[in-house]
């Protein structure tokens, strides 16, 4: 409808102390795209492709920064706040974790396990310490499903779940065990394992303790009704509601959620960033621990020889 001459000189009546040419326009419009505005781009491109894939959207601007780096970009060509920029622009954000809540009723008495974590939870190696919950999950026809998870605190790799409409010791809590300890003696060994806990009645029961005490695991728990003797538990429970649960439709039944429980633990433990694992999958941390225990067996054997 106007002529290029005609919205310069509009333009140039508005500006105070500016012009704008129609040289000048021609000039901007037949300009290349800069190096940094294609970058941006790209960048974009990327984080949006990330933020399609269903776990992956719950990401943050730090993890989707190390995930950037994982797949090949420089950090000389990326910065952690310039993610943060491009997903604003984007209208991408991650999501939130919130409080956990509780679902083990506390037992009576500690069945006579002391704490051997005191809130540490940290380990030297894999299958040193695993910490032990359960959570629930309300199903789209107003009931309750129940998930265990045990979680190695090296790693924080979930080496044993399950999923269950009932809060049995022998529906919940013992399958997860025996997952748990099928993982340990592969790998390494269940002597002198600590299996930390709540007290709720599945973990101190005497069908649970005798399969503990079987396997050479040392029984550990904390003070009664407080979640932060558990943490590391508890922050397994609250990605899992806030990764999956939450951002999912109501599950129908719970052979639905198991299948879907599955499909997010095995993303949890093989593509999952960890922040308190410098951003890396526990699958990650292990491979490097068990490399770098073969190097030093070859080297101690080469030492031997010479």
């Amino acid at each position: 409808q106007y002529t290029i001459r005609q919205m310069c000189q509009v333009l140039n009546d508005a500006f105070v102390g500016g012009f704008i040419t129609e040289r000048a326009y021609r000039a901007f419009k037949k300009r290349p795209v800069s190096k940094r505005a294609a970058r941006h781009e790209a960048l974009k491109r990327d984080i949006e492709l990330m933020h399609e894939d269903f776990f992956m959207a719950c990401y943050g601007y730090r993890k989707t920064y190390h995930q950037l780096l994982s797949q090949g970009w420089s950090a000389s060509e990326v910065g952690r706040d310039q993610v943060y920029m491009l997903m604003r622009e984007l209208g991408v954000q991650g999501s939130f974790t919130g409080k956990a809540p509780r679902t083990t009723r506390p037992a009576r008495s500690s069945g006579g396990r002391p704490d051997l974590v005191h809130r540490h939870f940290q380990a030297q190696a894999p299958n040193r310490l695993h910490v032990a919950d359960i959570t629930y999950v309300r199903l789209k026809s107003g009931g309750f499903a129940y998930t265990a998870f045990i979680t190695d605190a090296y790693s924080r790799r979930i080496v044993g779940w399950t999923c269950a409409t009932s809060l049995k010791t022998e529906d919940i809590a013992l399958p997860a065990l025996n997952e748990a300890l099928v993982w340990a003696s592969i790998r390494d060994t269940t002597q002198g394992l600590i299996h930390h806990s709540d007290h709720g009645v599945q973990y101190i029961s005497r069908v649970y303790s005798q399969r503990v005490e079987d396997y050479g695991l040392l029984p550990s728990t904390g003070s009664v009704g407080d979640s932060y003797d558990n943490a590391l538990a508890e922050r397994t429970n609250n990605a899992y509601k806030t990764e999956l649960v939450y951002r999912h439709e109501p599950f129908e039944t719970v052979e639905e959620l198991e299948f879907a429980t599955f499909q997010w633990v095995d993303w949890y433990n093989n593509r999952r960033l960890h922040q308190a694992l410098d951003y890396k999958t526990p699958a990650q941390v292990e491979k490097e621990y068990y490399h770098n225990q073969q190097e030093k067996e070859e080297t101690s054997i080469l030492e031997k020889r010479n």
